[in-house]
């Protein structure tokens, strides 16, 4: 059985209705009307231990400087749904062509206090590309293994002040990268819907 075959039938087995599924962080999301459409690519490497491609943004950025990050962005007029804004933005920012992407599905949207409505898009791609980070948005790429990343064990609960009020979220530590926030509580979806081994 493929890479591809495993997590399609991993996410269809557990697509459970019970299961707590983080919906948003921040504001009160749920009842939010004026958010925009985003879409990112958790593009899963094809090898013997898959791992997840993320980015680290440049320190320039006005939204989220220097946080860790699924490529992707905003849904485009143009794009004809969120698969391919989630394509087309990981091309944009890491130079991952669209043509090398099985696409699985998507998984569990998230809804972020700074008013984006995400629509994680899950993919497989071959290992080791030789990816190039868009240098206005992306200080890296790196690769963190699929079974570290959905270790509940690895996903701790932190708290901060954000605009007078506390915020609880999720963070993930892989070595000296600190995975957090939206990126983060996407993660802690995908492993509550992935039985992986």
């Amino acid at each position: 059985m493929t890479l591809a075959e495993r997590l399609a039938d991993a996410l269809v087995l557990h697509d459970d209705p019970t299961l707590p599924i983080l919906t948003g962080d921040g504001r009160d999301v749920e009842v939010a009307t004026d958010l925009a459409d985003a879409a990112v690519l958790v593009a899963i490497t094809d090898r013997a231990d898959p791992g997840v491609i993320l980015t680290q943004r440049t320190e320039t950025l006005s939204r989220h400087p220097g946080q860790v990050a699924f490529p992707g962005g905003r849904v485009d007029p143009t794009d004809p749904d969120a698969i391919a804004a989630a394509l087309r933005e990981a091309e944009e920012e890491i130079a991952l062509p669209t043509g090398v992407v099985a696409v699985i599905g998507v998984a569990d949207r998230y809804r972020t206090g700074t008013g984006f409505d995400i629509t994680p898009v899950i993919g497989v791609v071959p290992p080791d590309l030789p990816l190039v980070p868009a240098e206005a948005e992306v200080a890296s790429v790196f690769e963190v293994p699929l079974a570290f990343l959905l270790d509940p064990a690895n996903h701790r609960r932190a708290s901060a002040m954000w605009n007078g009020r506390e915020r609880h979220y999720y963070e993930i530590l892989w070595q000296d990268r600190r995975i957090w926030g939206a990126t983060a509580g996407m993660i802690v979806n995908l492993s509550r819907r992935l039985a992986w081994h």
